[in-house]
């Protein structure tokens, strides 16, 4: 186990360390006023207390991703933990508190909005589209997950439907009630929960001795049984996001940054819960590999049962923690994607509300932005899982390169040191590309013309990169407002 004790320490390193550094390069100021006391309306722009914004921020973005992500992404062996690890720290982190912080010094402005000043009003409008319908889609995504584990533990006339319209009630009044309202009290019993289960497993692992597989040299090679189908590159960087890099998160910090009493708080709520959802995914991944005894045991279990991640969680929770401790943690399972599912909701009517400058102050304007959502989540609901699934995972690390990119623009622009976010961007590109190319809900193509082909997107992204906005006279040229 001393690959994942290892990668733990890293990971708490990694905040600390590499975490403070990022922190400097961006500059915080201590007495800049927050939108929170800028712009309070008392519906979206609510101050809170930075522990509590912690807890919201880190439930909204461990959605399934860490726990089912980790677990499908144990198939491929250690490089899992490398992984989680380093993508974490270098990529996923950096990308979370350098978008909350500009969404901060912006007045809480979304996402998309970000990418129209700092990108243009082309990139604008791509990303309006682009993160309504993630935000739709991960909303339908995490109601299903959840209905169905609820289902398989409630009474028979409590099936997959009822679930459903229980789910998507609540979902209704998270996206509509004030942010301390609903959500600002249901979170701590969620968090309580999810943190049980982490620290439940955890220590599951270590006293039962699991025989958690090493990240040495000769385990690092793709122990996925269809490994010709599933090469490492880009399935691994696909299947495990939310525990490494998310697009979504992206889409979550600027929820947090309309709540934060300080700007010195963001390293604490977008890096911290960053590191502290890698380390849930590190927890399952660990558990996923050693709990059948090795990889191969826990491709055979899967196999037996469908590719179901939820049955191997709730195995693993039930034999290790007994019923009433794997009742929590299946609790904590669930309450993680409800808890993203319900914020997806909340930040596509933001999103719809900044670009049609439309007040949400008044509860019949979040209403009428609200229902042709609610409409769109509740027709995909009839589409079959495995396939959003998919095209979530692709569109989620897409929506992260565009990100990565946005704020390596944005660093460039303030004439700050920006390799840091460049180097992830190039990375992802070549990931997201690689995939669309090759996976049967995209191109098709064979394997290595799609490695020849992202690697010239990636080349060209970057030397595009470097002439347009790496020079300063370009960047005031481009965009004169981007102060």
């Amino acid at each position: 186990m001393i690959t994942f004790f290892v990668s733990i320490a890293l990971l708490i390193g990694g905040y600390v360390i590499y975490g403070t550094l990022v922190e400097r390069i961006f500059g915080v100021e201590r007495n800049r006023q927050t939108p929170a006391y800028a712009l309070a309306d008392g519906v979206d722009y609510v101050p809170m207390k930075w522990g509590r914004v912690f807890l919201i921020q880190f439930l909204n973005i461990a959605g399934l991703g860490p726990i089912f992500g980790a677990v499908m992404g144990a198939m491929y062996g250690p490089s899992a933990f490398l992984w989680i690890v380093f993508g974490s720290i270098f990529g996923g982190a950096v990308h979370d508190y350098l978008s909350g912080m500009m969404s901060l010094r912006n007045h809480g402005m979304s996402l998309p909005e970000l990418g129209g000043k700092y990108m243009g009003g082309t990139f604008k409008q791509f990303m309006r589209g682009f993160t309504v319908v993630l935000m739709v889609l991960v909303g339908a995504v995490f109601i299903a997950g959840p209905a169905r584990l609820l289902a398989d533990l409630t009474p028979l006339w409590m099936d997959y439907t009822w679930w459903i319209v229980v789910i998507f009630i609540y979902y209704v009044l998270a996206t509509l009630l004030p942010i301390d309202r609903l959500i600002g009290k249901i979170y701590p019993v969620f968090g309580a929960a999810l943190l049980f289960m982490a620290t439940g497993i955890c220590f599951a692992l270590i006293w039962n001795h699991a025989p958690v597989p090493e990240a040495t040299p000769g385990n690092l090679y793709n122990m996925h049984p269809d490994a010709g189908n599933y090469p490492l590159f880009p399935m691994l960087f696909i299947s495990i996001a939310c525990g490494a890099i998310s697009g979504f998160h992206a889409t979550q910090s600027p929820l947090m940054a309309r709540c934060l009493e300080n700007e010195k708080q963001g390293r604490r709520v977008f890096y911290g819960a960053m590191i502290t959802e890698a380390i849930v995914a590190l927890i399952w991944a660990a558990a996923a590999m050693s709990f059948f005894g090795s990889v191969g045991g826990l491709h055979a279990f899967l196999e037996a049962n469908g590719n179901n991640a939820a049955v191997v969680v709730q195995k693993i929770a039930d034999s290790w923690l007994g019923k009433v401790g794997g009742l929590l943690a299946i609790f904590g399972v669930i309450a993680a994607p409800i808890t993203s599912g319900d914020t997806a909701f909340r930040s596509a009517r933001l999103i719809v509300a900044d670009f049609l400058h439309f007040g949400q102050k008044k509860l019949a304007n979040r209403i009428w932005i609200s229902l042709p959502l609610f409409l769109a989540g509740f027709i995909l609901l009839q589409v079959n899982f495995d396939i959003i699934w998919r095209y979530f995972a692709w569109a989620n690390q897409t929506l992260a390169t565009a990100t990565l990119w946005m704020i390596a623009v944005y660093l460039a622009s303030r004439k700050k040191t920006y390799w840091f976010t460049l180097l992830p961007a190039l990375f992802m590109t070549m990931v997201v590309s690689t995939y669309i190319l090759m996976a049967p809900e995209g191109f098709r193509l064979n394997y290595e013309l799609s490695l020849c082909l992202s690697a010239a997107v990636t080349l060209a992204l970057g030397g595009w990169f470097l002439k347009t906005f790496a020079c300063p006279k370009g960047i005031k040229r481009r965009f004169p407002d981007a102060g």
